[in-house]
């Protein structure tokens, strides 16, 4: 495979940022259950002496590139059933459970426009479901300026030709299309505009925001329609992978990201395992450990083996999660600036704990070293749920997001705040929250 020289030694900042999501939370069972010894995800001790259980002992040999995170959650959506908060998760906006729905802008687009001017894509948004899904049941965990849902790409072929493979006269032929469509459309709304009332031409401007965004691409792809593509050996690839060859999808999925990120074809990526609400294709990632239905592992933990099921599938997304982050470790960077995990943030988690509530997410960062941060640590936050025991061992609604949670917890947003600051961001705002996280 051919080597590369990321931008980053030509006067911008060389920082990248990847978020992969997995739903339903992770096993909290009681610290009385015969589980909790082996099967509760969070580590147990302190900072720097932390032990990890068989959930995330995978994760030892890379202890020194790695924190853990309790105790944070965005307050707006605490009261939210874990159905239905992954929308939020990198927007920390109040989405609700019911009714009107907006949504704002996630972290990794806010990177995104600052970083993806560097590069031929501004970020790469994968799923295991693909598209938007619907409000309270996303398939993607970005969205725009405006709060749109981005839609997500889940087919490892349609990715690496993105990636690697769309160019040339076809491309160039498809981006006059495109410009020529959209020039007409723009004329004929401009048309449309002088007839409708102001309560309709505030929904055509909503429309209209679209159509701004899709000339920003179009502006961005034809900057980069003379460029050559990166030239990348695929053989080892499995392209036409889906996931019900599960270990291996998810496999392809890192190593597409890892690829995209070597030839610096973007330096922003998001990956969502799966939506929350039940349902769909990554159900059937549990089959890389041998079990059925991911999403009825978090139901039946009073089961037979119940704890040990659900943290043998958290104990697989943590492996792979882990075999990504070496691979990064592993790759000098090309400017020879580290290694590629020195510039490279890259973070794991999911918006509800134990059962659907959505507080103290259990989050993962890796990485980053040339950008600030320090790892090999457990990083606690919060007051009153130390030891990772509130809403531990529910498995109700009425014992768990129904319920009143008297601990306190730290608002994610601040973390996101340090997150943009190091990645090169110049802001000390998160959705509404002013300032970083203390400690990281």
């Amino acid at each position: 495979m051919e080597t590369f020289a990321a931008k980053g030694d030509q006067g911008n900042k060389l920082a990248r940022f990847v978020s992969v999501y997995h739903p339903d939370g992770v096993g909290v069972p009681r610290e009385d259950d015969p589980a909790w010894q082996d099967w509760s995800w969070f580590p147990r001790g302190g900072e720097t002496d932390f032990k990890l259980t068989k959930v995330l002992d995978v994760l030892e040999p890379l202890r020194s590139e790695i924190t853990f995170y309790s105790g944070l959650s965005h307050p707006s959506v605490r009261k939210v059933i874990g159905h239905a908060n992954a929308d939020q998760y990198l927007t920390a906006a109040n989405t609700g459970s019911h009714g009107p729905y907006q949504n704002s802008i996630s972290l990794d687009q806010m990177l995104a426009a600052y970083a993806g001017q560097h590069t031929r894509h501004s970020s790469l948004v994968m799923s295991t479901n693909a598209g938007t899904g619907a409000p309270r049941a996303t398939h993607t965990s970005s969205f725009d300026q405006q709060g749109r849902p981005i839609p997500s790409l889940n087919r490892p072929k349609r990715v690496f030709d993105m990636l690697f493979v769309t160019g040339g006269k076809d491309s160039r032929d498809k981006l006059a299309r495109s410009k020529s469509s959209l020039d007409l459309l723009i004329a004929n709304v401009r048309s449309l505009n002088k007839k409708l009332s102001s309560h309709d031409r505030q929904t055509l401007e909503q429309y209209l925001d679209a159509v701004r965004d899709t000339e920003v691409k179009l502006l961005k792809a034809e900057q980069w329609i003379d460029a050559p593509l990166p030239k990348i050996d695929s053989s080892h690839l499995n392209l036409d992978v889906t996931v019900r060859d599960s270990r291996a999808y998810i496999q392809t999925i890192y190593e597409l990201t890892y690829l995209a990120f070597l030839s610096d074809s973007t330096r922003v990526a998001t990956y969502m395992m799966g939506r929350e609400n039940t349902g769909g294709p990554q159900d059937l990632l549990a089959r890389a450990v041998g079990l059925n239905n991911a999403h009825s592992l978090t139901h039946d933990v009073k089961k037979p083996n119940g704890w040990k099921n659900l943290g043998t599938y958290n104990r697989f997304q943590a492996e792979e999660f882990g075999r990504f982050v070496q691979k990064l470790k592993d790759t000098p960077e090309p400017n020879g600036n580290g290694t590629m995990l020195d510039n490279t943030f890259a973070m794991h988690g999911s918006a509800s704990s134990s059962f659907h509530l959505s507080r103290n997410y259990p989050i993962i960062s890796a990485g980053g070293k040339n950008l600030g941060f320090k790892n090999g640590r457990y990083l606690k936050f919060g007051k009153g749920n130390e030891d990772n025991q509130a809403g531990a061992g529910i498995v109700s609604d009425t014992a768990g997001w129904r319920s009143n949670q008297e601990h306190e917890e730290v608002p994610l947003a601040h973390l996101f705040v340090t997150i943009l600051k190091r990645l090169g961001v110049e802001t000390d705002e998160f959705a509404g929250y002013q300032g970083g996280l203390a400690r990281v």
